[in-house]
């Protein structure tokens, strides 16, 4: 009877330690993750964790959070051990698939992603997060058709995705991109005898994912009671193209022998992606006419937030007698779907040399004031039709304190092909 008493004593006295150690053991792995994740205290949570580790080898949690001790220290390498260590000892650590898939990402490492992604979405099969997760190591290969590929059925599982939808659509208007399109813009005037002013341009554009290339001709009418006045043609050559994924170059060339344009417009301006969405841009002008030769320096900085894009532009002009004359703009676009559905206010001041319908008075409009305020609709219609309105009010100086309102309404449509 000693005997079984004395045998009960010492299994109730074994649990009770167990039960210890799990408590404290427990108690280390909160406290590891408190300086972890609140006080950001990187060393105290990895020495922690180790110690949890020494008293709890098989406590894979500890070693799950060493991997993202180091991670965040920029010791991948170490990462990488400890989040496959617990990968390999307990596969249902579904956070552990995670952490390594997306520091294989930040790396660029596309296979070594996707060989983790396969092996987690073996275990967890309708797990959302490694499907979409798999779509991003995809795209680090810049194969465009495998992405989409991929991206389609990714669409037929989760059809109700719109922010997957969308993804799809971007992805394919930029593969696919020869566009050719026709715009119009028809001016009206508050003072008597002048206007209305037509301008039409047709445009041809080849974008690829390092250039575009546009190719576009206009034909302006100026008339006056009743009767043109003047006309002519313009012809016209943009780029844009890419220096890497964080800059990329903009140039215009337009020239003409019809008075009602300049003889030679030249444009170029540099984006650079300055990280957390912004965007600062810097570039020149040089607008000859047949009474002026003019030059502007360019500066602007743009902001994503979201769907919403702002931007503020500005233009710093003069002629030869080296009287500055500044011009601002201000706008904002919130996207819907693609980069060809969303809606656009503008506002400005001044008379800027990016301007299409009024650039042949530039010489006479850049000293004078004027304030603008404009609202724009565009939209992708049927994968093909890219269509788009748009409408600007000009409060215009036409000389010394007098003024006109002037209003400009444009339509543009594009098919893509």
């Amino acid at each position: 009877m000693k005997k079984i008493i004395l045998i009960i004593i010492i299994n109730l006295l074994f649990v009770f330690n167990v039960q210890a150690q799990k408590i404290d053991t427990d108690s280390l792995l909160i406290k590891a993750a408190y300086e972890l994740n609140t006080k950001k205290d990187y060393s105290k949570a990895i020495e922690l964790s180790r110690l949890g580790i020494k008293k709890a080898p098989n406590y894979l949690d500890f070693h799950l959070l060493l991997g993202r001790a180091h991670w965040l220290t920029q010791q991948k390498d170490s990462a990488r051990y400890y989040f496959n260590h617990v990968i390999n000892q307990n596969p249902k650590y579904k956070d552990a698939f995670s952490y390594l898939s997306k520091l294989e990402i930040e790396e660029n490492n596309s296979t070594n992603a996707v060989t983790v992604l396969n092996k987690a979405i073996s275990f967890y099969p309708e797990e959302k997060e490694f499907y979409l997760l798999k779509a991003d190591a995809i795209a680090l290969e810049n194969d465009d058709e495998k992405t989409i590929g991929y991206l389609s059925n990714l669409s037929e599982k989760y059809p109700d995705d719109k922010q997957l939808q969308n993804r799809l659509a971007e992805l394919r208007l930029k593969s696919v991109s020869d566009r050719i399109g026709l715009g119009y813009n028809y001016t009206t005037f508050s003072r008597a005898g002048v206007g209305p002013w037509h301008l039409v341009g047709l445009q041809y554009v080849r974008e690829r994912k390092k250039l575009t290339l546009i190719g576009r001709i206009n034909y302006a009418d100026r008339r006056s009671y009743g009767s043109s006045v003047n006309s002519g043609f313009q012809y016209e050559l943009e780029t844009y193209a890419a220096h890497g994924k964080k800059s990329y170059s903009f140039a215009n060339a337009a020239f003409s022998d019809d008075i009602i344009f300049p003889k030679l417009r030249l444009s170029y301006s540099y984006f650079r992606n300055l990280g957390k969405g912004w965007e600062g841009d810097l570039g020149f002008r040089y607008t000859n006419t047949a009474d002026a030769d003019l030059y502007a320096g360019v500066l602007g900085v743009g902001k994503y937030v979201g769907p919403y894009w702002f931007n503020v532009k500005s233009y710093w002009q003069w002629e030869k007698d080296n009287k500055m004359y500044p011009a601002f703009t201000a706008t904002a676009r919130y996207y819907f779907n693609t980069k060809f559905d969303y809606v656009t206010l503008l506002t400005g001041y001044g008379t800027s040399p990016d301007e299409r319908v009024t650039l042949g008075q530039i010489e006479q409009r850049v000293q004078l004031n004027s304030f603008r305020f404009g609202a724009g609709y565009y939209k992708l219609l049927w994968e093909h039709y890219c269509l788009g309105i748009q409408s600007v009010l000009n409060h215009q100086e036409y000389t010394s304190d007098k003024y006109q309102n002037e209003l400009d309404i444009f339509f543009s449509i594009q098919y893509k092909f």
